[in-house]
C-alpha cells in the first residue's frame, strides 16, 4: 500500500528559498513592466467560472430496455456502445437465468440504467446532452443542483454527432453562455463540469490539447481534445473557457482502463447548436452526403500523386449514383478544399459536408493527375452505411509488377470485385506485404489510373517514380495503399 514520506528538512528549506527567490524575481520584473511575467501572474479565475456555471449543469439518469443477443459471441453485448450496462453483469444474469429456467430465446430485452450530464441552454427547460446518454431510455430524469427532479422529454437526438435535446417542464432556470464561432487556441484553459461516476457537480480543469481531432468512425465531427479529466458520467456536460462560455460538449475518452488517461474529446458547441436548431424546427436532423470514401494523405501518397505536401482527402471510393459520381469525382482525386474552406485532413471534408444542408451545391477543388480541377456537387441526404468485415489471407512472395502475382478474375469470381474487370492478387512480395497488401486483394488502380489487365499493370510498373499508390478492394471496402519502390 502506498505510504506518505515526509520531505527531509533540508529539502523543505531549499524549496522555501527557491520560492522566495522566484517571488522576488517576479516582483522586480512586474515593477519593470515585464509583460510575460504579468501574464503569468494573471491566472484564470476558475473559482468564479465554476460558481457561475454549476447551477446550469444537470445530472441525467435514465432507465429503459435494450435488446441483446443471448447466444454466440454476441451474448451479453448491447447493440450500441453507450456503455450504460456492464457486459459481465449481463452475461452472469443470462447464465443464471438459463440455469434456473432452461433455454433462452435468441434475443431478449434487458433493463438498462445509466447516468450522464447536461446543461441548460434556455430558461424554460431546454437541455443539451449526448445522444448516447439517453439511448434506449424509456424514462429520463433530470436533477438540478437545488435537488429538484423533473421527468424530461427527448425532443430529438442525432447519433451521427452524438447530440440530444431534452425538455423539462420548468421556468426561470439558470442558463449557460455559449461561445460565439471563433478559433480555439491550443493551450487555452478550460473547465469541465459533470457527474463522473454519479458524483454530481464535479469540476475538473485542463487545457485545449487539439482543436480538430478526427476519431475513427463516420467522421462528421472534428473534436476538441482536452486533458481535463473526463470519466463515465461526464458525458453530455459542458467544456467551458475562461471567459465563461461553453465551447464544447464532453463526449468521449480514449482509455485502456475505462477511466481517464489524459485524452478527452468534446463536440464543438457550434455543431451542437446546429443540431439543436434542426430538432427545434423539424424534430429531425439531416446531414449532407457526398458519397465517397476518403483516407488521409501521407508523404508517400503525396509523392505518388505529385503533391508538394501531404494534405487533403484522398478519394478511395465513389458510391454509384451518388452526388460525388454525378459531380465527376474519381478514384485517386485529392480534395483540397470545399467552398473555399481548406481540407488539410480527411476528417475536415467529412465535417464540412456532414453539416451542409441536404440539396446544397458545394464547390470542390480537387487534385487530379498533377493538375487542379473545380467540381460542383449537389449533396444527397446521408444514410447509415453498413460496416464491412475484412478477411486476411496468407501471402506469398512474387516477382510480378510491384511485387505482386496478378491474374484476371475467373468467371465464377466476378462477384468478388465492384468492377467487372479487375485483377486478383494471388501473392505478394515481402515489401508489398509490409506495405499492407494481402494475397486475395483485388487491384483496381495505380496512381488513380484504372488497371484491369496484366498489360496495363506492367506498363504502370515501368513509369518512373519513387512510390505508387495502389487502389485495392478488400471484401466490400476500398483503400489506397502507398508502396515505396526500391
Amino acid at each position: 500500500m502506498p505510504s506518505l514520506t515526509p520531505i527531509p528538512r533540508h529539502t523543505k528549506l531549499t524549496h522555501v528559498l527557491m520560492v522566495a527567490a522566484l517571488l522576488a524575481t517576479c516582483s522586480l520584473a512586474e515593477a519593470a513592466g515585464d509583460p510575460m511575467v504579468a501574464r503569468a501572474a494573471a491566472l484564470p479565475d476558475m473559482v468564479g467560472v465554476a460558481a457561475q456555471f454549476a447551477p446550469s449543469v444537470v445530472n441525467i439518469s435514465v432507465s429503459g430496455t435494450r435488446r441483446i443477443a443471448t447466444r454466440g459471441a454476441a451474448a451479453g453485448e448491447a447493440d450500441d456502445d453507450s456503455g450504460s450496462q456492464d457486459p459481465d453483469a449481463v452475461r452472469d444474469f443470462l447464465q443464471s437465468f438459463q440455469h434456473r429456467f432452461g433455454g433462452l430465446p435468441p434475443q431478449m430485452d434487458m433493463p438498462v440504467k445509466g447516468e450522464g450530464s447536461g446543461f441548460i441552454v434556455r430558461s424554460d427547460g431546454l437541455i443539451l446532452t449526448n445522444a448516447h446518454v439517453v439511448s434506449d431510455a424509456d424514462e429520463v430524469v433530470v436533477k438540478l443542483t437545488d435537488r429538484r427532479e423533473f421527468r424530461a422529454k427527448v425532443l430529438g437526438s442525432d447519433k451521427r454527432t452524438d447530440i440530444a435535446l431534452l425538455k423539462i417542464d420548468a421556468s426561470d432556470l439558470p442558463t449557460v453562455s455559449l461561445a460565439p464561432p471563433q478559433a480555439l487556441r491550443v493551450g487555452e484553459w478550460v473547465l469541465a463540469i459533470g457527474s463522473p461516476f454519479g458524483f454530481e457537480s464535479t469540476v475538473t480543469a485542463g487545457v485545449i490539447s487539439a482543436t480538430r481531432r478526427s476519431l475513427p468512425g463516420d467522421g462528421s465531427v472534428a473534436f476538441i481534445q482536452t486533458d481535463a479529466a473526463i470519466n463515465p458520467g461526464n458525458s453530455g456536460g459542458p467544456l467551458i473557457n475562461m471567459r465563461g462560455e461553453v465551447v464544447g460538449i464532453n463526449s468521449q475518452i480514449y482509455s485502456r482502463s475505462g477511466g481517464y488517461q489524459g485524452l478527452s474529446f468534446a463536440i464543438p458547441i457550434d455543431v451542437a447548436q446546429r443540431v439543436e436548431q434542426q430538432i427545434l424546427s423539424t424534430g429531425q436532423v439531416h446531414h449532407g452526403k457526398l458519397g465517397i470514401g476518403v483516407q488521409e494523405m501521407d508523404q508517400t501518397l503525396a509523392e505518388s500523386f505529385k503533391l508538394d505536401r501531404p494534405a487533403g482527402a484522398l478519394v478511395d471510393d465513389v458510391d454509384p449514383g451518388s452526388a460525388a459520381e454525378r459531380a465527376g469525382l474519381q478514384l485517386g482525386d485529392v480534395v483540397l478544399s470545399v467552398n473555399a474552406q481548406s481540407v488539410d485532413l480527411a476528417g475536415d471534408l467529412s465535417a464540412i459536408v456532414g453539416f451542409a444542408q441536404v440539396g446544397d451545391q458545394i464547390e470542390l477543388k480537387v487534385w487530379r493527375h498533377g493538375a487542379l480541377h473545380t467540381l460542383q456537387a449537389r449533396l444527397d441526404d446521408a444514410k447509415p452505411k453498413q460496416p464491412s468485415t475484412n478477411g486476411e489471407v496468407r501471402s506469398t512472395a512474387t516477382d510480378g509488377p510491384f511485387g505482386l502475382a496478378l491474374r484476371q478474375l475467373k468467371p465464377d469470381e466476378s462477384g468478388l470485385a465492384h468492377s467487372t474487370t479487375a485483377l486478383l492478387i494471388d501473392g505478394v512480395s515481402p515489401t508489398a506485404e509490409r506495405a499492407g497488401v494481402l494475397s486475395g486483394d483485388i487491384l483496381l488502380a495505380v496512381n488513380g489510373d484504372a488497371v484491369s489487365t496484366l498489360v496495363q499493370a506492367r506498363v504502370a510498373a515501368l513509369k518512373p517514380g519513387k512510390s505508387v499508390a495502389l487502389l485495392i478492394q478488400r471484401g466490400q471496402s476500398k483503400l489506397y495503399i502507398p508502396l515505396r519502390l526500391l
